[in-house]
This record gives structure tokens, C-alpha cells and sequence, in this order.
């Protein structure tokens, strides 16, 4: 990667050093925790930075985010941040000019607790663990067939740049049920290497490898088909359900 400006580990590593060190001067921070592959001793040449900072009971969220925002743009290059929220924890994320995301999340006082297993306490205490959110196997079965009408009428249109895109929405969801199912991460797709090879490659010939209509509906058949596969395995409503989705798919056969 001659002449690309892209961060090392080293690089990322002293960054990391640096952010710690200024959590533990500054006295507005109660606590910090390693997040990510960090936590479990798992970095590799990708991986970015995860710190958690819990306030001290008197530290002004909006001046320590002024701050520590700050603190990124001057010193370690940050083109851009974006703020995400979960509850009352707000996670900035960062990008760096030299490619490198940062994300610090801050934590109401005496709220810093692991969530899953990738925490690993810095300084200050942490409350009980808890388990990691999953996904609720009726949302992402509900999802999942309403991506599938908006397959069929997509196609049927005759859209079929919007047929993919519901079509990658609904398969999002069923490979989802998937990763559950096998008792893998089932968030973001970060489970998806870790299923067996035979489940990789059912996965895999559910994307369209083109905007055809021929191929549009051969992928979704195949997505129909894992859907109930798991919908089997999840909830009493494979049968109820079975009948309408392959309608769902045959009406398409009958549209050139």
C-alpha cells in the first residue's frame, strides 16, 4: 500500500496509550474499560479503538465531549465524528485522517458494566456484567417477510436495483436467524465466518450475483427457503407461514 496514508498498529497503539493516559489525568473520568477486540487480547492489523469512559458524579457531559472531541481533532487528526446512542450511553465515533476509527463511549457515573464479553476494566470499578442484547427471533422473522413482499413487488415493477435492496434486507434478517440458530454473533454479520462451511455456502447462494431478473428471483427462492428453514427452528409459525411466502415466490414465475 505504497503512498496510501493508512494507520499501522504501532501508529494505533500509541494513539491508544495517549487516549488512556488523558482519561486517567482527567479528573472528570471515574473509570475506563477496553472495549472490542481489545478486550480480549484479539487485535490485529484492523482492528480499531474501543474505550469506555464513565463520568465522575460531577462531570459535565456536554464540556467533557467538547473537550475530548477537541482533544481528537487537534492532536490525533480526526476528519469526522458521528454520535450513536444506546440508552444513556452516547458513543462518538471517529475517523481519523489516516483511516483509524475511534470510538469513545461515556457512561453515566457508576453505570460502566460489560455488556458481553469484550470488557476489560482500565482504572475505576464496574457494576455486575450483563448479557449481551440479541436479536428477537419474531422481529427478524416479521422483518424478513416484509422484505420479502417488497421483493415480489420490486420485480414485478420491474425495479431491480430497489428488488436488491429489499432482497439484501431481507437476507440481513434471515442470516441473522441463522448466526442464532448456531449459536453465533447474530449482530451486524459479525457471526457470519464463524458458521461451518456448509452453512457459509448456503448463506452465500442467497446473494444475487446480478441485477437479472432471472437471478433476483433465483436468489430470493433461496432466501424464501432459509427463511422457513429457520423459521422452523425458532417459532411455531413455519406453518402458518410456509403456504403464503411460497405464493409469495411462484406468482414471480409467471412474470417475464
Amino acid at each position: 500500500m505504497d503512498g496510501v496514508l493508512v494507520f499501522t498498529s504501532h501508529q494505533r497503539e500509541q494513539i491508544r496509550g495517549e487516549l488512556v493516559a488523558a482519561a486517567k489525568a482527567d479528573s472528570r473520568i471515574g473509570g475506563a474499560a477496553h472495549l472490542g477486540s481489545a478486550a480480549l487480547g484479539q487485535l490485529d492489523r484492523w482492528s480499531d479503538i474501543d474505550l469506555a469512559l464513565c463520568l465522575a458524579p460531577d462531570a459535565d457531559l456536554n464540556q467533557v465531549l467538547v473537550d475530548w472531541t477537541t482533544r481528537l481533532y487537534r492532536d490525533h487528526g480526526a476528519a469526522a465524528n458521528y454520535d450513536v446512542r444506546h440508552g444513556d450511553i452516547l458513543y462518538r465515533v471517529f475517523l481519523l485522517d489516516n483511516t483509524l476509527q475511534i470510538d469513545l463511549s461515556f457512561w453515566p457515573t457508576n453505570e460502566l458494566r460489560a455488556v458481553g464479553p469484550k470488557f476489560s476494566l482500565i482504572f475505576g470499578a464496574a457494576r455486575e456484567p450483563i448479557s449481551t442484547p440479541v436479536p428477537d427471533s419474531k422481529d427478524l422473522i416479521g422483518m424478513a417477510w416484509l422484505y420479502a413482499l417488497h421483493v415480489r413487488s420490486s420485480i414485478a415493477r420491474s425495479r431491480l436495483l430497489q428488488a436488491e435492496y429489499m432482497l439484501s434486507g431481507m437476507r440481513d434478517n434471515v442470516l441473522a436467524l441463522m448466526c442464532k440458530h448456531h449459536g453465533v454473533a447474530a449482530v451486524q454479520g459479525r457471526g457470519l465466518d464463524d458458521l461451518t462451511e456448509e452453512q457459509k455456502a448456503r448463506a452465500a447462494e442467497c446473494l444475487a450475483r446480478s441485477l437479472e431478473p432471472v437471478e433476483l428471483k433465483r436468489a430470493f427462492r433461496l432466501t424464501v427457503g432459509a427463511l422457513l428453514e429457520e423459521v422452523r427452528w425458532a417459532s411455531g409459525l413455519a406453518t402458518k407461514l410456509e403456504g403464503t411466502l411460497t405464493s409469495i415466490v411462484n406468482c414471480l414465475a409467471l412474470i417475464e
